[in-house]
């Protein structure tokens, strides 16, 4: 059996019925929807999809800088004035 990554579940026929009284049950958690007892989806409120693409984006930078890090032996030292 697969686990369950939410502190709430439903099927997806509760889904289907009440989707808003879903949301407002689990409070602003996540919540798994299962068929036929595995999750087949994760319904996920707008605020915590918000906080989980801050934090790729802020994943996604500090890659980005760490790439950029890697890259500092070939750099050419350049003055402002020479700008």
């Amino acid at each position: 059996m697969q686990a369950i990554l939410a502190p709430f579940s439903a099927s997806i026929s509760e889904l289907k019925k009440n989707p808003t009284a879903l949301l407002n049950k689990a409070q602003g958690e996540v919540i798994a929807i299962l068929n036929h007892n595995s999750p087949a989806a994760y319904f996920v409120p707008a605020a915590v999809y918000k906080q989980l693409i801050e934090k790729l984006e802020d994943y996604e930078l500090g890659q980005l800088v760490k790439e950029r890090q890697n890259e500092k032996p070939f750099a050419i030292e350049v003055s402002l004035d020479d700008l």
